[in-house]
C-alpha cells in the first residue's frame, strides 16, 4: 500500500483511505489533502514524491503550484476590498481603470469580471511567456481587447485573462498588486503558506509538476467521466474560443520555472500547501478554532457564492456555474452540496468551502492528468468527506 503521512481525527478515516487509494491506484505520484470542520482541522495528509519523476519525498511542508485553484484565492481580494468599502462590485471597471473602457467595454462591471461575463477570455494576439509575467503587457492587452460577446449577456471561462483583469483592478484601487495585497492583508495575518508570487526563500519547498497518464478506472467506480464530443472538438479546433482562451500565453510557459512561480499570476500561478488552502477557506466561512476571526463577513460570504453565471459556457462548452469569482457546486465541478463554492485547477487540484456543513477542503497534486474541472482523484476524496456525518469535528 502507498505510504501516507499525517493525521486524521476520529471518524475521518475514509479520507485517509481514499487518499491512499489515489496514490496506489489513481495515478497520484505526490499529493496532499486537508479538511477543516467547524474551524478545526480534521485531516492533514500527504504522500508520494515532491517531483513525480524524482526521488525526494513529499513532506508536510511541501507546497505546490495549484493552477486555477489560484482564482479562488485571488477572488477573495476584491470581496475583501468591497467589505472594507474600497471597491464597488456593481461599478463599471472603468471607474477605477479608465483605459479599460476601450473597444466597447465601458459598461463592463466589476462583478462581470468575477462571473466570467466580461467577454474577454481570449486575446487577438497572445502574449509570450515573458510578456505574460512582466506585469504590464497583460493588463494593457485586456484593456485594448474587444469583447468576444456583449459583456454581461453570456459567460465563458477566462482561463488566463482573469488574472490580468483582477490584478490591474486591485492595483488601481490599492496601489499594490493583488499578490502583494493578499500577502500583507491575508496570508501574513492568518499564517497561510499561500503565495501569489513565490518568495525566493520559499522556492526549496515547492514540488515540481508533471503531466502523467491517468490509469484506467473500473467503470463501476463511477469516478471518470468521458469528455463530450463537442468538448473534444472544441479542443481540437485551434480557432475555437476554448483553444484561444487557454492559449492566451503562447507558447505555454514553463510552470516549474522560478520566474513563473515568482510572478504569481492570479489566474493560475499560485503556490500553496493543502493545509493552508483549507485553513483559508475555513476562514472564509467562520471563525477558526484557535481564535482567529473569520475573513468574510456574512454579507460578503453571501455575495461571493451568489450565482452570477449558469448554463452553457462559451469556453468550456459544458454547462458551468459561477458565483462572483468562485465555481459553484454542479455537474461540472461537484463539491459537497448546493451551497459549496471554491475552485478547481486544471490537472487535478481543488479547494472549496461548504458553509452548510462547516467544511473546508483542499487537495493539491503534482501529477497533472487530463481534467479541467472534475478530477477523479479529487472527487474520490470529496465522496469520502461526504461519508463523514455532519458535526464530526476534531474536538
Amino acid at each position: 500500500m502507498a505510504d501516507v503521512q499525517g493525521t486524521v481525527a476520529d471518524g475521518w478515516e475514509p479520507v485517509r483511505d481514499a487518499f491512499r487509494t489515489n496514490l496506489a491506484e489513481r495515478g497520484d505520484r505526490g499529493a496532499a489533502v486537508a479538511v477543516y470542520r467547524d474551524g478545526h482541522r480534521v485531516a492533514d495528509l500527504w504522500g508520494g514524491l515532491a517531483d513525480p519523476r524524482g526521488e525526494a519525498p513529499w513532506t508536510g511542508e511541501t507546497a505546490q503550484l495549484v493552477r486555477s485553484v489560484t482564482k479562488g484565492i485571488a477572488s477573495a481580494v476584491p470581496h475583501l476590498l468591497h467589505q472594507r468599502g474600497q471597491l464597488d462590485l456593481d461599478a463599471p471597471v472603468s471607474a477605477y481603470w479608465p483605459e479599460f473602457a476601450a473597444a466597447g467595454k465601458e459598461r463592463v462591471l466589476v462583478r462581470h469580471l468575477l462571473g466570467h461575463r466580461a467577454g474577454l477570455p481570449a486575446l487577438d494576439t497572445p502574449l509570450t511567456p515573458e510578456q505574460a509575467l512582466d506585469g504590464v503587457s497583460g493588463p494593457r492587452a485586456v484593456a485594448a481587447q474587444a469583447p468576444a460577446w456583449e459583456p454581461g449577456t453570456a459567460h465563458g471561462y477566462h482561463a488566463q485573462t482573469y488574472g490580468w483583469l483582477l490584478d490591474e483592478l486591485v492595483r488601481r484601487v490599492t496601489g499594490r498588486t493583488l499578490g502583494r495585497w493578499f500577502a500583507e492583508e491575508v496570508a501574513g495575518p492568518y499564517g497561510l503558506d499561500v503565495w501569489l508570487g513565490l518568495p525566493a526563500g520559499q522556492a526549496h519547498r515547492v514540488g515540481r509538476i508533471a503531466e502523467v497518464a491517468a490509469p484506467p478506472a473500473p467503470p463501476s467506480r463511477g469516478l471518470r467521466v468521458r469528455p463530450r464530443r463537442e468538448v473534444a472538438e472544441a479542443w481540437r479546433d485551434p480557432d475555437s474560443l476554448t483553444r484561444r482562451a487557454f492559449a492566451a500565453i503562447d507558447p505555454s510557459p514553463d510552470e516549474n520555472d522560478p520566474a513563473y512561480l515568482a510572478a504569481g499570476l492570479p489566474s493560475s500561478g499560485g503556490v500553496a500547501t493543502a493545509r493552508a488552502l483549507a485553513r483559508c477557506y475555513a476562514a472564509f466561512i467562520g471563525d477558526l478554532g484557535d481564535g482567529t476571526r473569520r475573513l468574510f463577513e456574512p454579507a460578503t460570504l453571501a455575495r461571493a457564492r451568489a450565482e452570477e453565471s449558469a448554463g452553457p459556457d462559451r469556453v468550456l462548452v459544458v454547462p458551468t456555474r459561477f458565483g462572483r469569482g468562485y465555481m459553484l457546486h454542479g455537474p461540472s465541478c461537484p463539491m459537497l452540496g448546493p451551497g459549496s463554492f471554491g475552485h478547481s485547477g486544471r490537472g487535478g487540484s481543488l479547494a472549496f468551502a461548504d458553509p452548510e456543513t462547516g467544511t473546508a477542503f483542499a487537495y493539491v497534486t503534482n501529477s497533472l492528468q487530463k481534467s479541467v474541472t472534475s478530477d477523479p482523484r479529487a472527487q474520490a476524496l470529496v465522496r469520502a468527506v461526504r461519508r463523514v456525518p455532519a458535526g464530526r469535528d476534531a474536538r
